[in-house]
Parts: structure tokens; sequence; C-alpha cells
């Protein structure tokens, strides 16, 4: 039994190191070097196997279904800049939006993750065209980000008291054609407009909290999200009314899952549940592991391995979009009143239009480019 035991420490060692090799990283002692992030391409490689891998386990719930998918994905030519109208679709389970909202998201150049906890998504939809411009998923945030939490001024007390006002945006962005029409920033401002805080209000308004079992007010003060490729250009001088829109709070540490999510992690998670303890967790929560980050870490140790190789040192950059005004003094408790910004999503995109979508359409035709057929995954 030790032997056998052996054998699959041993096995599974070799797995991550090829795979890990595979994606580009170096492996050097407790620590693993990515390759040179001084362009986004070399980021995407990074991701590459994780993006595959999820898109073939989506394969058989949704390749059934992408020849109709496409049908809401528009072709460049078909687009008259001008004329676009947009409205926001909350996405329900079990529908052809939700089927939608998941294929769209197999697109990005990085896994797209479920979201956590609670949980908000939007279609952002052209009524004109009857096309999709981008999708947008909430999710909450997690509870500990030193960049974020010395922005708004948080000590652990307050921070645990008050995160329920913050969501963290775990997809945002649009597809083509409209993302050469940076309709990806008309969805960033989306984000904080009135329908979303709406939504978010109507949703969880009165639900008590996991842990603290309070009622929650269901309103909405901030919004979180991270570059998808290092340095982002989305949310830089993104603004309304002339008010930051987007505010850059620093960098992550470069931590994670992803270069396990390639195949490997469920062959990790197999190897937790038979040889490890998950962590001791609030009865709430359920009695298994507490998130992926603490099966890997497990993993790696158990098999003789440095569990700093969570520390992939791919940084992204973090974005706040407060809803307020005075979101960073009501986060503090300073204020319990929140003085929204009049952002509905008609106004949002009057100011987008004029600003960015007419002048961008102008200057570059490359949009008209786009073919639907080259969204296709599956033959």
């Amino acid at each position: 039994m030790e032997a056998e035991t052996l054998d699959r420490r041993v096995m599974i060692r070799t797995l991550i190191v090829e795979a890990l090799v595979r994606q580009g990283f170096e492996v050097s002692g407790d620590r693993i070097v990515p390759p040179a992030q001084d362009d986004k391409p070399s980021i995407r490689r990074l991701h590459r196997l994780a993006v595959a891998h999820r898109i073939e386990r989506a394969q058989p719930r949704l390749a059934r279904h992408e020849s109709a998918l496409l049908d809401s994905i528009a072709d460049g030519s078909a687009i008259e800049p001008a004329l676009i109208t947009p409205r926001l679709i909350e996405v329900l389970p079990r529908t052809t939006d939700e089927l939608l909202f998941r294929y769209a998201a197999l697109h990005w150049s990085i896994p797209v993750s479920s979201g956590y906890g609670r949980r908000l998504r939007f279609l952002l939809w052209d009524s004109t065209h009857d096309k999709l411009i981008g999708i947008l998923g909430l999710g909450d945030p997690v509870f500990a980000l030193n960049p974020r939490d010395r922005w708004i001024g948080w000590d652990r007390a307050s921070r645990g008291e008050r995160l329920h006002h913050v969501m963290d945006a775990f997809v945002l962005g649009a597809v083509g054609p409209y993302a050469q029409l940076l309709c990806g920033k008309l969805v960033a401002l989306a984000a904080t407009s009135l329908e979303v805080r709406t939504a978010f209000q109507r949703k969880y308004v009165g639900r008590p909290g996991t842990i603290s079992g309070k009622a929650r007010d269901g309103r909405l003060a901030l919004v979180t999200t991270t570059s998808a490729l290092g340095r982002s250009s989305l949310y830089n001088r993104l603004r309304m009314a002339g008010t930051p829109a987007a505010i850059s709070v620093g960098y992550t540490r470069g931590s994670g899952e992803f270069h396990f999510s390639n195949g490997l992690y469920r062959t990790m998670t197999d190897y937790a549940v038979a040889n490890c303890v998950p962590t001791a967790k609030h009865s709430e929560w359920g009695t298994g592991f507490r998130n992926r980050r603490e099966i890997v870490k497990k993993v790696l140790q158990d098999v003789g391995m440095s569990d700093q190789w969570i520390y992939h040192g791919v940084r992204r950059e973090i974005f706040a979009l407060p809803l307020a005004s005075n979101t960073l003094s009501f986060l503090r408790g300073e204020h319990q009143r929140l003085r929204w910004y009049p952002r509905a999503l008609e106004d949002i995109f009057d100011e987008f239009r004029e600003r960015w979508l007419l002048p961008r359409a102008e200057r570059d035709q490359r949009f008209r480019e786009f073919r639907v057929d080259s969204w296709r995954l599956w033959s």
C-alpha cells in the first residue's frame, strides 16, 4: 500500500512539472518562473492550455447549440455604429441567455471562472441589430485583497462588516465586432449603471449573510475587476461626466490556480480527496475543501513539492469602479447613505457614443472585417 501511494505521488509530481513546462514556465527549485511578460501575446500563451481545457469540457454541453448561438454574433459588415442601441439583459439559470453567456466566455484570452457566492450575470444586447455586444459577470470578491483594502482604508473589522457592498467582475468585455468599436469600455461603464445596482438590490435585499446571519440591505457601492492581460488599456482614462469611472489601485501578487487548470486540476482534486485533510471551516460552509487554492496547496505539500508554486508571477492590474461619489467614505463607515452617480444605461451610452464609439468607427473600419465563422469552436 505504501509503495502504491509513493508511485501515485511520483506520478502527480511528474504530471505537475510536465504541465508547467508545457505552458512555458521554468521550474527552478521552490519557484516557477513565467516567461517574459512584456507583451500580451506571451501572457495569452501561458493561458492557452487552460483555455483549451475549458473549451473541451464545455463541448458536450454547448457544441450542439453552437450554430444557434452564433446567430447572436454579428458580422462586422452588418453593423451600423450610429444605430447601435444597447440594453442589459439579466441572465437567468437554465435559459438560452445562460448558454450564450457561457459560450461567449469561452472566447476570452484567459480561463473565465463561474464566479463565487453571490452572482449576477448580464448580456449587453444591441436591440437595433439584435446581436450580442458583450457580457458582464459579477460575483463575490475575495475577502482579502491588499491593494483594494489599502485604497478603501479598511482594517479587518471594517472589511468584514462592509464587504457585502462590493462585487467583483469575474468577466467583463465586448465580443467582435463590437470589441473593435471599443465597446469593452461600454460594458465596464454598464457595471456602474442604475440597472446593475437595481438588479443587485432586487436579488439580495433582505438576504442574510452566510456567516453573520444579518439581513443585508442590498446596496452595491463598488465593483472591482482585474485586467485580463497585465496592464489594461480598457480601463485607463475611463471617465463619465468628467469623473474617473475606473481607478487603478495596484496589482495582484501573481498567485492563483490557472496554471493547474488544464486537465491537471481534476487529477489533483481526486488525489486531495483520497489523501489530504480539508481545513476546518464554518459549519454553514460545509466540510469539504475551502476552495481550489486549498486543494492545490495541499496536494503540492503532500507530494513533496513547494506550495509556493501557487505564485505563478503573472500580475494583473486591479481596478475599482465606484457607483457613488462617496463610495470610499461609505465603505469606511463614515457615511450611512450613498450618493449614487445618476448613471442609467441610456445616459452612459449617450456619452460613450460621442466620445468613443463614433470617432473609432470613423477612423478605423477594421471592425467590418470581423466574421462570425471566426468564432466557431467546434466543427
